[in-house]
C-alpha cells in the first residue's frame, strides 16, 4: 500500500451523503475514538452535528488556504511541513487521548500525513474520516494490522534534519 491509495473504505459520493452515512456507521459501531483529519470533511462533520473527539486541520483546502474553523474546545497549534510528520505534532496527537471534551490540532503547514499517528495511537476500532480530493472521504476503522502497518511506516520515513 502506498499512501497515494486509500487507507481505509472510500465512500465515493456526494459530502453531503457520506455524512447521513457516516452519522448511521457511528451510531452502528460506537468506536471509542472518532477523528477526523482535513478542513472539507471536519467542517461538514460538524455541521452535521457529530463532534469527533480528535480533529485535525491545517486551514486549507486543496492547498489553498480557507477561513478557520472555530472549535468551541482546547485547541493546539503545531508544526507540521509538508511531507512531514514532526515530533511535536505527534506529542500533542498522543496527548489528545488525555482530553474527553475534544481536542483539535491545527498544523502550520500540512496535516496530511498526520492520519498516521492517528492510526498508531488510537485504540483498535476507533474510526478515522479524511478527505479523498475529487472522489470522497475514506473511513478507517482501526485493526491490528493497519496500525501496525502505519507503526511501520511511520518507522521507514527518513527523519527530518533539526
Amino acid at each position: 500500500m502506498d499512501l497515494k491509495d486509500p487507507l481505509g473504505e472510500l465512500w465515493a459520493a456526494d459530502v453531503s451523503v457520506n455524512v447521513e452515512r457516516l452519522k448511521k456507521f457511528l451510531e452502528e459501531n460506537k468506536p471509542p475514538y472518532f477523528a477526523t483529519v482535513g478542513d472539507y470533511v471536519t467542517w461538514n462533520i460538524l455541521d452535521a452535528g457529530i463532534h469527533p473527539e480528535i480533529a485535525v486541520v491545517d486551514h486549507r483546502v486543496m492547498r489553498r488556504d480557507v477561513d478557520p474553523i472555530e472549535f468551541k474546545c482546547e485547541h493546539v497549534s503545531v508544526s507540521n511541513p509538508s511531507g512531514t510528520i514532526t515530533a511535536e505534532s505527534q506529542r500533542a496527537l498522543y496527548g489528545a487521548l488525555d482530553h474527553h471534551n475534544g481536542f483539535r490540532l491545527v498544523a502550520d503547514g500540512e496535516e496530511d500525513l498526520l492520519v498516521l499517528p492517528l492510526m498508531v495511537y488510537l485504540p483498535v476500532g476507533s474510526v478515522i474520516v479524511y478527505g479523498q480530493p475529487r472522489e470522497g472521504m475514506v473511513v478507517i476503522t482501526l485493526t491490528e494490522n493497519n496500525k501496525s502497518w502505519a507503526r511501520d511506516f511511520m518507522a521507514s520515513m527518513e527523519e527530518a534534519p533539526v
